[in-house]
């Protein structure tokens, strides 16, 4: 078991990050090139409960045909290296056709992960821990926090950082438990379903394809049922992408008041009917605006995008590539995946085969399966999340949910605000978790933005260096 006192672990401060996925490794990379750059001792202690740092749930899956949603050229993990990621594929000899492999996506995380180690040495170290944090506590005798593992152990901390990703959603309904995947992406979820009975899928995102994708492939017979309420799938990149003036367009004209939902929503209509480019310009160039936009937007107006209008944005910004909406669209007309409009209301088991009952809004009907996934996307309610550790800061009243609940409040640099609101400089949150507070917050961009500012306040002056310091 490590363990931060330890003086063989090497010297200087020590930063525990919770979650070994992108948000996790990014927060590690930019950690340590800081302190590389300022020649700052330290030592970062990765921790993944599955043992996949640098992967996580989105690049650990090894089916070639899970490509990244984005186009490789975006995906740089350095922000200040923009063909970082292009030059590693091409020396790495990987063919591609715009959109690489998300497992060769993680396979570059975790190399990506290995240089930055090797440009901060020996003075700044990281360690790779397969453990599950269950609590944070104050008051150590050397360090202001220590980390509580699931197998007993413990890792004392200066700061943590809780880089915990996107968190599964709760069932719509009560379900029974033996051919119910809560989450697709736990090592092995899939491996039942691939039996060859029908699938039935919530949700009809980004990740309904790809187990749709995965599940077809595996068995010969399997049909996915995919039922959502809206019913849309995900737009298409367009691609290859002619260049565009539109990253520099103001999508959102600037006034000297707060912006208006109803506001926004017509501005964004007028330019991608005005751009010759079309609409995914629009979206392309509107999206680094959405933290600033979203912030000072009413509270009431959040509400109203999360009820009404984020499904519609959703599939606009995450888009698929080509390849993938090819196969969809083959297994589509080979009566492989339906898509079916409605709510799940009820599921029964009927000697091993589920009946699920679905509201279409008016009428009803049902459908049968043999398994039932759940992909409808990220908690909508962080204070009913399973998460052993996150439910645990929230109860002590060390961290609080954000006023939409969908993720953690905390301040502008991503600092954990207590129960009783105030922000204290040695527990961090970033990616995902940050969604309340700057909506769009879980793409690669977005994440290394945070984790690059974050780690040059950590290393700067004495933050991180004195144990209990406050930002």
């Amino acid at each position: 078991m490590y363990r931060s006192d330890d003086p063989a672990q090497g010297h200087g401060p020590v930063i525990a990050i919770v979650g070994g996925g992108a948000s996790g490794t990014l927060a590690a990379i930019y950690l340590l090139r800081e302190a590389a750059s300022r020649r700052t001792p330290l030592r970062v202690a990765l921790i993944d409960r599955h043992g996949r740092h640098g992967l996580g749930q989105a690049y650990s899956t090894t089916h070639p045909a899970h490509l990244l949603n984005s186009p490789t050229a975006a995906m740089s993990a350095l922000g200040d290296d923009p063909g970082h990621l292009t030059r590693w594929a091409a020396e790495a000899g990987l063919p591609y056709d715009g959109f690489l492999p998300r497992g060769a996506y993680g396979r570059y995380l975790t190399e990506s992960l290995v240089a930055a180690e090797r440009s901060a040495w020996p003075a700044a170290r990281a360690g790779r821990i397969t453990a599950e944090v269950v609590a944070i506590r104050r008051g150590s005798h050397r360090r202001a926090l220590r980390l509580h593992l699931a197998a007993d152990g413990r890792i004392d901390a200066d700061v943590a950082v809780l880089a915990t990703g996107n968190l599964p959603p709760a069932a719509p309904c009560p379900v029974p438990q033996g051919r119910y995947i809560a989450d697709p992406w736990e090592p092995g979820a899939l491996e039942a379903a691939a039996d060859g009975s029908p699938v039935a899928v919530l949700g009809t995102g980004l990740s309904m394809l790809d187990v749709a994708i995965a599940l077809t492939s595996a068995h010969p017979r399997t049909a996915v049922h995919a039922i959502s309420r809206h019913a849309l799938l995900p737009r298409e990149h367009s691609w290859p992408r002619r260049p565009a003036a539109v990253g520099a367009m103001p999508v959102i004209r600037a006034t000297g008041d707060a912006p208006r939902l109803t506001r926004l929503i017509r501005e964004v209509r007028t330019s991608a009917a005005a751009h010759p480019g079309g609409w995914q310009d629009v979206v392309d160039a509107l999206r680094p605006q959405i933290p600033g936009i979203w912030a000072q937007l009413p509270e009431a107006d959040q509400r109203l995008f999360l009820a009404h209008v984020a499904r519609y944005w959703e599939v606009h910004r995450h888009r698929v590539p080509p390849a993938t909406a090819r196969r969809a669209a083959a297994l589509s007309s080979a009566g492989r995946l339906s898509v079916h409009r409605g709510r799940v209301v009820a599921v029964s088991d009927r000697h091993g085969r589920l009946r699920m009952g679905i509201d279409q809004g008016g009428s009803a009907t049902e459908l049968a399966a043999g398994w039932l996934v759940n992909c409808t996307g990220p908690a909508a309610d962080i204070t009913a999340t399973a998460h052993p550790l996150l439910r645990r800061l929230l109860e002590v009243g060390m961290a609080r949910p954000d006023p939409l609940r969908l993720g953690l409040d905390t301040d502008p640099r991503g600092a954990l605000r207590g129960a009783d609101g105030r922000a204290v400089g040695d527990i961090f949150a970033l990616g995902p978790l940050l969604r309340g507070s700057r909506y769009e917050t879980t793409a690669i961009p977005e994440i290394r933005g945070q984790a690059a500012a974050l780690a040059r306040h950590l290393l700067a002056g004495q933050g991180a260096a004195r144990p209990g310091s406050a930002a």
